[in-house]
């Protein structure tokens, strides 16, 4: 059990904050300074700073750090991406964090200090303007010791296809494997996870790629995708499974896994756009699959059962309280809030620095409403027991909600414990929290 925040929202004032029309940079929780405890990173353009759980500054730099707006044209990590990561990556016991800075250097810096370790650039590829984003992952079974560098073609509409991956020790020699056919989303970086448990991970997206370079192609794409989710939709089946929605052509959902593609469907070929992914009906089998639409006002959600069919859909405006935006919800994440089975999804008015949510997916009933200037949300298990908790950066402080009623199964084992769990809350930006 970690201590529970002694108020609810728990406030941590930061060193600077972002402007409601600039959508780069946001925040990730890690342990930092190694005492068990869950921190903060938030970054915005020309700022990372590191603050320990109960709120104290670690540090603050100064630096072009490489956070950017949407990525098809500006380039990766995209809309609301941290742009930071952070793992033991050299095997000392101690957490650094790493970053790319927009002159192209890759940057790791003691996690409790910001003082720098290694400033180093790798030479990117020929039709890239530099690495662009960094993935701290396990790729040779012997922990967080790799490194994923990634970048888009530098001219006409940016896709992150380059990728190189690099053992962190060993960053002057060449790269464990490196490839220029990487399909991902087109709005956001590379997602990574042990899919297949073998305790290594592949970078997933229409092609898969394997933890030694081995490069498949699952997924037919007509346009491209908009977000990319990972978890085990399907118990039935080993491993973990793969949720792509698709914008252009037919405007798809795809379910698909390591070895092959396990349905696609579509409603009315309305685009998806965005999605929330968890045990939102307990009545159906495996996961549900919650679509936003891409409505710019009014928006239609929709839900999918972990067989593709469609279950449920309804207007939010119906559904929203008073005073809501029309314009509905943004930055949507499944959340673990009662400790029940059944999960709900938190989110933020979309389009401003609003009000924040946690909704039921299936009826869309609002079950909560967080007054709030909410610039970026963020959900994870920081405090407490296992549930999750509501981080909300807003202005130069960041707000920390968590559910004061009892856990009524608090013996569940912590949500960090999962692989597919901490590579999310990692590499996470606007359109694949």
């Amino acid at each position: 059990m970690w201590p529970q925040y002694d108020k609810n929202p728990y406030v941590i004032k930061i060193d600077f904050g972002f402007d409601e029309a600039e959508s780069s940079g946001s925040i990730v929780a890690t342990d930092l300074d190694g005492d068990g405890l869950m921190d903060y990173l938030v970054t915005s353009p020309g700022n990372i700073g590191a603050y320990s759980h109960y709120g104290k500054r670690l540090w603050w730099l100064q630096t072009d750090i490489q956070v950017s707006q949407s990525s098809e044209t500006y380039g990766l990590p995209g809309i609301h991406a941290p742009g930071v990561q952070a793992g033991d990556i050299d095997g000392d016991g101690k957490i650094e964090a790493v970053f790319l800075t927009k002159d192209g250097f890759l940057n790791v810096v003691t996690g409790v200090t910001g003082k720098i370790k290694l400033r180093k650039k790798l030479p990117a590829p020929d039709e890239a303007e530099r690495w662009e984003h960094v993935i701290i992952a396990n790729l040779r079974g012997k922990g967080d010791r790799d490194l994923i560098l990634q970048a888009t073609n530098r001219e006409g509409y940016r896709m992150g296809k380059f990728l190189a991956a690099y053992a962190a020790d060993k960053l002057d020699g060449k790269p464990l494997w490196q490839t220029g056919q990487y399909l991902g989303c087109a709005h956001t970086g590379a997602r990574i996870a042990d899919i297949d448990g073998d305790g290594r991970d592949e970078v997933v997206g229409a092609t898969i790629i394997d933890h030694d370079g081995t490069i498949k192609r699952i997924v037919d794409v007509q346009g491209h995708l908009d977000s990319i989710f990972v978890k085990d939709i399907r118990p039935d089946i080993p491993g973990l499974e793969i949720v792509a929605l698709e914008e252009g052509g037919p405007q798809r959902v795809f379910l698909f896994n390591k070895e092959r593609l396990l349905w696609e469907s579509h409603h009315k070929h309305q685009e998806p756009q965005n999605a929330a992914v968890g045990e939102f009906d307990l009545k159906r089998g495996g996961l549900e699959i919650w679509c936003r639409s891409r409505y710019d006002e009014h928006q239609k959600p929709f839900v999918f059962d972990a067989r593709g069919n469609v279950i449920a859909d309804y207007e939010m405006d119906k559904v929203a309280p008073e005073g809501w935006t029309t314009k509905g919800v943004e930055e949507i994440w499944t959340i673990d809030w009662t400790g029940e089975p059944k999960q709900l999804a938190a989110a933020k008015e979309r389009h401003k620095s609003g009000d924040v949510c946690i909704f039921d997916p299936i009826t869309g009933k609002f079950i909560k409403r967080f007054k709030e200037k909410a610039d970026r949300l963020y959900v994870a298990d920081v405090s407490g027991d296992w549930r999750e908790e509501i981080i909300v950066c807003s202005g130069r402080e960041i707000h920390i909600y968590h559910n004061p009623s009892a856990n009524p199964n608090p013996k569940r084992e912590r949500l960090w414990t999962q692989n597919h769990y901490r590579r999310s809350k990692m590499t996470w930006n606007y359109y694949s929290p």
